[in-house]
């Protein structure tokens, strides 16, 4: 049911928005009565929002009558430059990564008490990997969420763990004092280990992104098998990727009327193209 304070009446727009999130990975497709159930709203409510949301192209339904979610979300998306931008402009680097450690690799930010993940990578053969694009994972119990809660205060950390941290394996971090001893070494360290934390067999590895104020903008990891020493050639290949996507990003971010700014600099923290490419859309403009 969508959250209200005491006596203030819940917004369309967060009914609306109530109906969307009852579509999570797990469930692409929903039928209406699905979606009253998991939205918590009555089914006369629902079916008129479903309705709107269809009419504006945010859900789509199909011929057997159920629904899933509308193109025109990820056209909006694809507009956002802490989400699309940030992964069109780290994918060369996420790319160079995975191909030298050919397990898993993936690009994550802050998302409430979450990770959510905005790019992946993954060989048939690698080691099981929990993640998905789009998806969720508390900041926790992910190795890119400790380096994401490295520049946080610990009053944030505290919020985290009372958000409840979901125990996949007996490693997973549960305590306020476990989470802080993470963060602090990911802080200390530049980066951030986590052995077994969501699956016995897994091992995560990230390192931060930072943006163009100097706070920590997302994070760039891997998931390799568990067990043995620290590769430590795999944490300076991230820490080296990560610097590159932090140079990329700083120069994303510049005005574009400095006269430092690349071709289509107005364009940078969307679009991450050829020379040709840049120099076309600031003739274009559009």
């Amino acid at each position: 049911m969508p959250k209200q304070r005491q006596g203030t009446p819940v917004s369309m727009l967060a009914r609306q928005l109530t109906i969307l999130d009852a579509f999570d990975a797990g469930t692409a497709f929903l039928t209406l009565s699905e979606i009253a159930e998991r939205s918590g709203l009555p089914m006369t409510t629902t079916h008129r929002l479903v309705g709107e949301l269809v009419e504006e192209r945010m859900l789509e339904r199909l011929p057997d009558r159920s629904y899933q979610l509308g193109l025109r979300l990820w056209e909006l998306a694809a507009r956002t430059p802490r989400a699309m931008g940030l992964r069109e402009i780290a994918y060369p680097m996420v790319q160079l990564v995975q191909n030298q450690v050919r397990q898993h690799t993936q690009l994550g930010v802050e998302g409430g008490y979450d990770v959510v993940y905005l790019e992946r990578m993954s060989r048939s053969d690698a080691v099981v990997n929990a993640t998905i694009v789009g998806g969720r994972i508390s900041l926790g119990a992910s190795a890119i969420g400790h380096v994401l809660l490295s520049d946080r205060p610990k009053e944030f950390l505290a919020e985290v763990v009372e958000s409840g941290i979901r125990r996949y394996t007996d490693k997973t971090p549960q305590t306020f004092a476990e989470l802080l001893e993470l963060v602090e070494r990911a802080r200390e360290v530049g980066y951030s280990i986590a052995e077994g934390f969501i699956h016995p067999a897994a091992r995560g590895m990230a390192a931060p992104i930072y943006g163009a104020d100097g706070q920590v903008l997302a994070g760039l990891g891997v998931v390799v098998p568990s067990g043995g020493p620290v590769d430590m050639r795999i944490v300076e290949l991230l820490r080296r990727a990560a610097r590159g996507v932090s140079q990329q990003m700083r120069a994303a971010y510049i005005d574009p009327n400095h006269p430092n700014a690349l071709p289509g600099a107005k364009f940078r923290v969307l679009i991450n193209s050829s020379k040709s490419s840049m120099e076309y859309f600031d003739e274009d403009g559009s």
